[in-house]
């Protein structure tokens, strides 16, 4: 590093071409949407962050309510119990693809914040290559084991066609979703959140307009909600591939492509035990849908309503998350170790204020909310409403668990480890489990309702602990900076 004394040696054409530059890069990143985290308050820049995804999310939620909504006001309550029955299958495979980007874009935002380009696009190359051969296994397996994995759920004979037909659909599309998913993680490695939420925005409306004409003007039924879904999430994918192709940065060379053992492993070591926490997560969720499949259509209609919400609840959760993770990721690669940490101080209060505010609103407003999703014969519906409100009642005043699991588990991924995070999964797994097959027998179906809770308390204190044994460690380590480096000209926004 050049002294003072040395500085003021240097011509001063030196320091005016470097602000030059400095300006240019920033309108370039500005231009691009592309933003580093490295600089400026941590609270602005991560609500600056997460509200264009919260906003994304809100119309992502779309998707899945108003498939629930239409088909469940204008096809009835057997076909929404169908939605219920493929839901857990649906997720499962989603997870897969959202944990194997999420971890992908780990080792992008690290080499972005260390503002080394070349290796950022190797691992896009890289990146790209893998996506595609998990879109072959999961597609192809899609179609494979959704009969199967219905039938081993137990899924009510009446219920079963309608799932099955979703689930076929929905697995037809997964080269659209991994698409999407895959570049809207890139963009928010890059500190890009606006885009993914343009391109959301667009894939929704879509999704409400073809839900409409597909369900209540064709009459195609579960069908008809599939292919709204399915059309919408081609939609938002051609629109973040527009957008990656404009981020200058990015030289993705043909070389990039082909996969080299040390980088490939070092992608999936970050992509495989996420996607595995997923999965993992999902086989609990898949043992609680047995449970709760042999209760009947009534009371699965009713779990269905609620889990419709359950991403609502979870908006704000996700949100944070993602930001936290590519604010983690930026600064670590930057190896300001202060900064994170107060970073996560600020990211933790605002999370936990949103989740209390959301789960009032749902104490208040739920049963209005769940009205959206449930007609047909009253007794009917009044036996599924109150099944769903006392579910969303009990999620909702445990709210700041999931919130706080969602905050520290974003952290461990953006410092690079997804192992914690995986075993923090297969906690969730065994307590969900557990919960399930254990508490009803001694509270009946009352105990089925808190599968969910127990396996957020579990999953949380594991990742909580492990959060701050790790800053610990690497506090300790040299090449660490422990204060943030003076910015000059301010600290930007």
């Amino acid at each position: 590093m050049s002294s003072k004394k040395g500085n003021r040696n240097l011509p001063s054409s030196y320091f005016f071409a470097r602000k030059i530059c400095e300006y240019v890069e920033r309108g370039r990143f500005m231009a691009q949407r592309i933003r580093s985290m490295t600089e400026g308050s941590p609270t602005r820049l991560l609500i600056a962050f997460a509200l264009p995804l919260m906003v994304g999310n809100v119309f992502q939620q779309l998707y899945t309510v108003v498939d629930t909504a239409v088909v469940g006001q204008f096809v009835g309550v057997s076909a929404l119990a169908s939605l219920g029955a493929a839901d857990s299958p649906n997720w499962g495979v989603l997870g897969i693809i959202q944990g194997l980007t999420q971890g992908f874009s780990i080792l992008m935002a690290q080499h972005f914040g260390a503002k080394d380009y070349r290796e950022l696009s190797r691992a896009v190359g890289h990146s790209v290559s893998l996506c595609l051969v998990f879109t072959v296994l999961l597609g192809v397996g899609g179609q494979l084991w959704a009969e199967p994995l219905l039938r081993v759920l137990n899924t009510p004979e009446d219920v079963l066609p309608g799932a099955l037909l979703y689930l076929r659909i929905v697995y037809g599309g997964i080269p659209a979703i991994m698409a999407y998913n895959f570049l809207s993680a890139i963009l928010r490695a890059l500190g890009d959140a606006k885009t993914p939420l343009y391109a959301i925005v667009v894939a929704a409306l879509l999704n409400v307009v073809l839900d409409l004409v597909f369900v209540v003007g064709f009459h195609w039924g579960i069908a008809g909600a599939a292919i709204a879904t399915v059309v919408s999430q081609v939609a938002s994918a051609v629109y973040c591939f527009l957008n990656v192709r404009r981020i200058s940065l990015l030289q993705v060379r043909v070389s990039d492509l082909r996969l080299e053992k040390r980088l490939s492993l070092t992608l999936l070591k970050l992509g495989f035990p996420m996607a595995l926490q997923n999965a993992i997560i999902a086989v609990g969720s898949m043992v609680v849908q047995f449970v709760i499949n042999g209760y009947g259509m009534l009371f699965l209609a009713g779990f269905t309503a609620t889990n419709k919400l359950y991403g609502i609840l979870e908006i704000a959760a996700t949100s944070y998350g993602f930001a936290v993770t590519s604010y983690v990721g930026q600064n670590l690669g930057a190896r300001l170790m202060r900064r994170i940490k107060k970073g996560l101080r600020s990211a933790a209060l605002i999370a936990l204020v949103t989740s209390v505010i959301i789960g009032v609103a749902m104490l208040v407003f739920g049963r209005l909310v769940l009205g959206l999703f449930i007609s047909g014969d009253p007794q009917q519906v009044e036996a599924s409403m109150e099944i769903a409100y006392h579910y969303l009642s009990i999620m909702s005043v445990c709210l700041p668990i999931l919130y706080m699991l969602h905050i520290y588990r974003s952290a461990l991924m953006g410092l690079g480890d997804t192992v914690v995070p995986m075993f923090s999964g297969f906690a969730e797994m065994v307590v969900r489990i557990g919960v399930a097959l254990l508490l009803p027998i001694w509270m009946g179906q009352e105990g089925i309702y808190y599968a969910e809770v127990g396996a957020w308390t579990a999953a949380a204190i594991i990742l909580v602990t492990a959060y701050y044994l790790r800053m610990g460690a690497l506090s300790r380590r040299k090449g660490f900076a422990l204060d943030e480096p003076k910015q000059e000209g301010g600290t930007g926004a």
